[in-house]
């Protein structure tokens, strides 16, 4: 065996381990449900189907869609304004301001959920304060519906947008700002004229990743929802283990998976993925 043979067998060798691991713990349960979305409970393209015939269907993935598009631009405009709240910063603030992002999320999703249930529901802090101010009359509905699972996520959601756009937006060089002032430009036009268009590709980062959690997000819809409002990852719980439809759940699950491929394939032509998340030059 050459020289290059034996390297690509110790390569090979030294990853086969995880690659077996992969296959059995993660391809092997996927295919297993690609296999049962065409077989229950009779084998053919019947739950497939059931996408272009089933209004309660095309409503949960038009919720899930809606959700999922305004978590991920008011997540984005959010943390855009906090990254770059945090590059403009000092050092020394810069760290505090890091630490104030990750903390949430060592926090668990369920019990960041069911503070947002305590703060927005009729009795809650959050109506409370405005009756007493007088803002209101009669306590809101801000929880078990959309705004409030909205509200969830975009908690939730903040910290994976702005460690992207923070990435990119330390890589420009503080000197081409001063440049663009020192020729005239105003603190506004260099920013949108320079640094915006430097920092989008951390907001392209920001925006596939956010969305793509968001299309599989259930924790929190599931508390903040009430059971009201159905996003697919609830509604994939609710065929399998409430009602035994296998064949429906396993055929959402695998739209799922597909969507996620498919947004990642769609934006990897227009930008490098592997670059914007950190994996290649």
């Amino acid at each position: 065996m050459t020289p290059a043979g034996r390297h690509a067998a110790g390569w090979w060798g030294l990853i086969a381990p995880a690659f077996l691991l992969m296959t059995a713990f993660y391809v092997a349960p996927i295919a297993q449900v690609l296999v049962i979305s065409f077989t229950e409970p009779s084998p053919g393209l019947s739950n497939y189907e059931r996408l272009f015939t089933s209004e309660s269907i095309q409503r949960v993935i038009g919720t899930t869609l809606r959700i999922g598009v305004t978590t991920t631009l008011l997540a984005l405009l959010l943390g855009y304004a906090l990254a770059y709240r945090i590059t403009m910063a000092s050092p020394q603030a810069q760290r505090w301001w890091l630490l104030a992002v990750l903390v949430p999320l060592w926090i668990s999703t369920l019990v960041r959920a069911f503070a947002w249930v305590t703060l927005l529901r009729r009795q809650g802090l959050v109506n409370q304060g405005l009756q007493s101010i007088g803002a209101i009359q009669e306590p809101l509905a801000l929880v078990w519906n959309e705004f409030g699972i909205v509200v969830g996520m975009v908690h939730y959601m903040v910290p994976y947008a702005v460690l992207p756009m923070l990435s990119t937006m330390r890589e420009v060089d503080p000197r081409v700002l001063a440049a663009a002032r020192g020729m005239g430009a105003g603190r506004t036009e260099s920013f949108l004229r320079i640094f915006l268009p430097l920092s989008l590709p951390g907001v392209i980062a920001a925006g596939v990743l956010v969305f793509i959690f968001s299309l599989g997000f259930y924790i929190t819809p599931a508390i903040l929802g009430g059971g009201k409002t159905l996003m697919v990852a609830e509604w994939i719980k609710l065929q399998i283990l409430d009602l035994l439809r296998w064949g429906l759940g396993a055929m959402m699950a695998t739209m799922l998976v597909v969507a996620i491929l498919g947004t990642l394939g769609v934006f990897s032509r227009v930008v490098n993925l592997r670059r914007l998340f950190g994996s290649g030059a």
